[in-house]
C-alpha cells in the first residue's frame, strides 16, 4: 500500500503540537533543546546565526577604583502571548529573546521585562510567560502592562511577580518601577465582563477606555521614596507607557506625566525606560532622558504627530517578515545614571543610542539613519 501523503499544513500542525507538548515539561535544562534559535547556535558552535544577539562593545567610562561602575542589564518587552493553542509565533519569539540574553557573556546584572507579557491577561497566558522567563540565567525585574492587568485587575500578575511598584539601589543608581497603566473605571457603568473590559483596553484606540495614568497614590509614593535622596542621585525609572504625552489617540500617553516629571525635575539626571510603543523612541525633556523598547511580538508604526525630535525612526518593517522590526537589547548604565541603549534587531544591524546623544541634545553620537525608509 502506498504511503499516505501528509500535507504541509498537517505537518505544520503536528510540529506545532509537539512544540507545545514540550513546553509543558519546560525547565532550564530543557530550554536549549526546545528553543530553535539555541539549537542552531549549538549546532554551529561558534557561529552566531544572522539576527541573533551578539555582544556589542560599549564605551564604558573609567572610574576611580572602588567608585561606582558602569553596569549592564538586558531588556525584553511586549511579547503579547496568547494561550498555547491559539498562537505559537509569539511564544517562539519570547523564547528567542530569552535565548539571546542567556548567550550574553558575561551575563547582565539583571534582565528587565518591559510589560505586556500576555495579550488578553488570562492566567494561562501569564503562566506560560512566567514559565518561559524562568529560564533566564540572570535575575528578572518585570514591569506590568495593560494587557497583563485588566482581565482580573492584576490578581494573577501579583501572584506570579509580586507588587508592580518598587524601588532599589544598585551601584549608586536609584531604580524605580512604576505601574503607569491605571485607568479610570469605564467598565462598571457599562456592565462589562472581565473579558469585555480586557478586550476594550487591548484595543487602544477604541474611544471607550480612558488614558493611562500613574495615579495619585503612586505619585505620593514616588515623592516619598525620592524625598531622602540628594539631587545628585542618578535615577532610572521604569514604566510601561511613556512618561510623557506622545499621541493620545493610540494611548501612547500617560495622563499625569507632567506631574511625574515635576517630581523628577530636581534631580540632575533621570533616565526613563518604557515599553508599550514597540519601537526605537528617544526623547528628552529637561533633565529627563526617555528611551522606548523594541517588542518581541510586532512593531507599531510611528505616531502621525507628536514625535520627539531626538527620535531616529527605525525603517518601516518588511510586511512579509514577521520578525522584522522586533528584537531585544542591552543597556549600559553609567555612574551618572545616563545609559547606552543597544537595540538588537533580529534581522538588521544593532543600533546604539549612546548617552552622549541625549546628553548633547542630539549633537553628538547620532545613531545611523535608516537607508530603507519604506516599501
Amino acid at each position: 500500500m502506498a504511503a499516505r501523503h501528509t500535507s504541509v499544513e498537517t505537518r505544520w500542525m503536528q510540529d506545532r503540537d509537539r512544540f507545545f507538548t514540550s513546553l509543558r515539561r519546560l525547565d532550564r535544562r530543557d530550554f536549549l533543546r526546545v528553543s530553535s534559535a539555541a539549537a542552531v547556535a549549538a549546532a554551529a558552535r561558534s557561529f552566531a546565526p544572522p539576527g541573533t544577539f551578539q555582544p556589542v562593545a560599549l564605551a564604558f567610562q573609567d572610574v576611580p577604583s572602588g567608585g561606582p561602575r558602569t553596569f549592564r542589564f538586558a531588556y525584553i518587552s511586549d511579547s503579547h502571548l496568547y494561550e498555547r493553542d491559539k498562537n505559537d509565533r509569539f511564544v517562539k519569539a519570547l523564547m528567542r529573546a530569552v535565548d539571546d540574553v542567556n548567550r550574553l557573556d558575561p551575563q547582565p546584572d539583571f534582565v528587565f521585562y518591559g510589560g505586556d507579557l500576555a495579550q488578553l491577561g488570562s492566567p494561562l497566558e501569564l503562566d506560560l510567560g512566567a514559565q518561559i522567563l524562568r529560564n533566564l540565567k540572570a535575575p528578572l525585574r518585570i514591569m506590568v502592562g495593560e494587557h497583563d492587568w485588566y482581565f482580573d485587575m492584576g490578581e494573577k500578575w501579583r501572584e506570579l511577580f509580586g507588587e508592580p511598584t518598587e524601588s532599589w539601589d544598585q551601584e549608586g543608581v536609584h531604580f524605580v518601577k512604576l505601574m503607569s497603566v491605571h485607568e479610570e473605571d469605564f467598565w462598571t457603568a457599562r456592565g462589562m465582563s472581565p473579558a469585555e473590559r480586557m478586550q476594550t483596553v487591548a484595543g487602544l484606540d477604541n474611544g471607550v477606555q480612558r488614558p493611562f495614568m500613574v495615579g495619585a497614590e503612586q505619585r505620593a509614593w514616588l515623592a516619598d521614596d525620592l524625598a531622602r535622596l540628594p539631587a545628585s542621585t542618578p535615577l532610572v525609572v521604569f514604566s510601561h507607557s511613556p512618561l510623557y504625552k506622545l499621541y493620545r489617540n493610540w494611548n501612547f500617553w500617560t495622563d499625569d506625566a507632567d506631574e511625574i516629571q515635576a517630581i523628577l525635575r530636581r534631580f540632575d539626571n533621570v533616565t526613563v525606560v518604557h515599553g508599550h510603543t514597540h519601537q526605537m523612541l528617544t526623547n528628552r525633556i529637561g533633565n529627563i532622558h526617555f528611551h522606548g523598547l523594541l517588542a518581541t511580538a510586532w512593531p507599531w508604526p510611528y505616531a502621525p504627530e507628536g514625535m520627539p525630535e531626538l527620535t531616529i525612526q527605525m525603517a518601516r518593517p518588511d510586511p512579509f517578515n514577521p520578525n522584522d522590526g522586533c528584537g531585544d537589547g542591552e543597556i549600559a548604565v553609567h555612574p551618572d545614571g545616563l545609559i547606552d541603549m543597544v537595540h538588537n534587531f533580529w534581522n538588521r544591524n544593532p543600533v546604539t543610542v549612546a548617552r552622549e546623544y541625549t546628553a548633547s541634545w542630539g549633537r553628538e553620537a547620532v545613531p545611523p539613519v535608516p537607508t530603507r525608509r519604506s516599501f
